[in-house]
C-alpha cells in the first residue's frame, strides 16, 4: 500500500523563519502534497521578531495546522501514515526534546512518532556557535535516525542570517537530500519539479531585511 503524500512541517522558537517560509512556500508546488504544520508558542514569537510576519500567513501556506497543546492530533499518532517531517527551524530546547524522546507538545510528540515508526526525520538547527550540550543532542538524535541538516548558502556569509529576499537561496533539504518520500532510511529526492531548487518568491516574506536574532524560544 502506497504511503499518502502528507509532510509534517515543524516550527520551533529559533532564528531561521526565513527557510521556514521557503520550504512551505516550495511545498505548495508540488502535486498532491498535504503539509500538516504544527507551530510551537515560541515559533509564533520569532516570526514576528525576524520576519515580521503574522503566524495566521504562515498556516495559510500548509493545507491542515494543528495546535502545539493538542496532544490527541492526528500527527501525534503513528497509525497516521507520513512521508516525514521537517523541524525548522530546529531550536536547541527543541532538538534536546528530540534526541531524549521528551514529548511534551504536539511538536516534539510528531517528532517521537517519527521516529519510532522509522520514518525519515530532518532537524534544522541554525544557531551558531554550538555549545557542548547541543553537539551532544544532534549526536544523540542521528543516532536515533534523525537527519541534522543546518542550513547551508553557498554565497552566505558563516555568521548572522541574511533576509532571503537580499539573494536567491537553495533550500537543502528537498533536491537532493534526506529521503522524505516513502518510509525507511533510504535516501531520494522529494520531488524533481520545478520548485524544490529555486530563487524564493516575493510574497515569501514581507520584503523587509529584519536581522536574526538569537533566539530559542522552544
Amino acid at each position: 500500500m502506497s504511503v499518502p503524500k502528507r509532510l509534517v512541517v515543524g516550527l520551533s522558537g529559533a532564528s531561521g523563519m526565513p527557510y521556514a517560509l521557503d520550504l512551505l512556500k516550495t511545498l505548495r508546488r508540488i502535486p498532491g502534497l498535504e503539509t500538516h504544520l504544527v507551530m510551537t508558542q515560541g515559533a509564533k514569537r520569532v516570526l514576528l521578531e525576524e520576519v515580521d510576519t503574522h503566524p495566521e500567513a504562515v498556516e495559510a501556506l500548509a493545507n491542515v495546522v494543528y495546535r502545539s497543546s493538542d496532544l490527541g492530533a492526528a500527527v501525534a499518532s503513528g497509525s497516521f501514515r507520513t512521508l516525514g517531517m521537517v523541524v525548522v527551524p530546529c531550536s536547541a530546547t527543541t532538538l534536546a526534546k528530540v534526541a531524549y524522546g521528551l514529548a511534551d507538545n504536539l511538536l516534539t510528540r510528531a517528532a517521537y512518532v517519527t521516529l519510532k515508526e522509522r520514518r525519515p526525520l530532518v532537524l534544522v538547527p541554525r544557531e551558531t556557535p554550538l555549545p557542548l550540550p547541543s553537539l551532544e543532542a544532534m549526536v544523540k538524535a542521528a543516532q536515533a535516525g534523525a537527519v541534522i541538516l543546518p542550513p547551508a548558502h553557498p554565497d552566505r556569509r558563516p555568521f548572522g542570517l541574511h533576509h532571503p529576499a537580499h539573494s536567491g537561496f537553495v533550500w537543502p533539504g528537498l533536491s537532493p537530500g534526506p529521503a522524505l518520500e516513502g518510509g525507511g532510511g533510504a535516501r531520494a529526492r522529494l520531488a524533481q519539479e520545478e520548485g524544490c531548487v529555486h530563487q524564493p518568491d516575493e510574497d515569501a516574506v514581507d520584503g523587509k531585511g529584519h536581522e536574526a536574532i538569537a533566539a530559542d524560544k522552544a
